[in-house]
């Protein structure tokens, strides 16, 4: 006998279907606007602001790779690609020669501060000048136990970039 799987209400299938859009439109959309406006990729973009809050400005690639959700073969040619461009150098770590550090330059420093005033304008009049107060703080609430839910290993528990830690 077959078993009948149960529907989703109204609200159920119109509140997931809006999630799973915005979650793929939102990082098509950062990422052409960090193209076009400082030439760097979304990814690129999240791998300096990593690197720029960590301590001295040094982290493992094998880290990066877990905080981008990633595996080491993609993030390594994203590192590959910003040490072409001067944002970042590879230093082998002593003693694990398999381990590598990823440490932000002063160019990688430079286009993080160049890209953040206008990736912030850009995130707020794509996502927050279209909600409330009220909203915001209810889109918060309605994440937050989504993504703790989701994210087992808490590398999504940070504090946001904000224009003074870029600085």
């Amino acid at each position: 006998m077959a078993r009948l799987t149960p529907r989703m209400s109204d609200d159920e299938s119109r509140a997931w279907l809006s999630l799973i859009a915005v979650a793929e439109l939102l990082p098509v959309a950062l990422d052409a606007q960090l193209r076009e406006d400082s030439d760097l990729t979304n990814v690129e973009f999240r791998v300096l602001s990593a690197l720029k809050q960590s301590p001295h400005t040094t982290m493992r690639a094998g880290e990066l790779a877990r905080i981008l959700s990633s595996n080491m073969p993609r993030v390594s040619k994203v590192i590959t690609r910003m040490e072409e461009r001067g944002f970042v150098t590879r230093k082998t770590v002593a003693g694990d020669r398999r381990a590598v550090d990823v440490v932000l330059t002063q160019a990688g420093r430079k286009a993080l501060i160049h890209a953040l005033p206008g990736h912030l304008d850009y995130v707020r009049a794509t996502v927050f000048d279209h909600l409330s107060e009220r909203q915001l703080r209810t889109l918060g609430d309605a994440l937050e136990p989504l993504m703790q839910r989701l994210d087992r290993t808490g590398q999504f528990a940070c504090d946001p970039v904000t224009p003074d830690a870029a600085s």
